[in-house]
């Protein structure tokens, strides 16, 4: 899949990863072929894969504190769950947030939990198929897993 043809199908979320759009996006999706539904999995877990850098990873979630008021954490999985809800924005905020990490932090606040966004590939199949996929892709999009992202979690 191309990643026109993924930010095309990315675009039926019009821009964020509710159940509903989500629900959407896997049907859509799972009219297509086998090889299409792997391919978009890939380019999802590769944009989320490219976002995995400590210095997104490091924004404080937005408009929560800790009770000494220092900023409040992102955890490993509100981590990967903004990175969902960035890629659900679309291919224009997705490629922004890489030169000015301001426009990555809103995605942080829980109005823009992309969590949907991570099961519409397996949905997608399920749906064609009639099968469970158990499924691994070339890029690892779980937290913390690009190197490069974080230089000192480097061997």
């Amino acid at each position: 899949m191309t990643w026109t043809d993924f930010w095309a199908l990315i675009a039926i979320l019009d821009g964020k990863a509710t159940e509903k759009s989500c629900q959407r996006l896997a049907e859509e999706l799972s009219r297509r072929s086998v090889p299409d539904i792997f391919g978009f999995a890939e380019r999802h877990a590769e944009a989320l894969y490219r976002l995995d850098q400590e210095k997104f990873g490091t924004l404080p979630v937005v408009n929560l504190t800790l009770r000494n008021s220092s900023p409040f954490p992102q955890s490993a999985d509100v981590f990967l769950y903004t990175r969902c809800a960035v890629v659900a924005a679309g291919q224009a905020v997705w490629e922004s947030v890489f030169f000015d990490t301001d426009k990555f932090a809103p995605y942080t606040s829980t109005e823009y939990d992309g969590e949907w966004l991570l099961y519409v590939p397996d949905k997608a199949y399920e749906l064609a198929t009639g099968e469970e996929w158990d499924r691994s892709t070339r890029y690892c999009f779980e937290s913390y897993s690009n190197r490069d992202g974080w230089p000192q979690l480097r061997d």
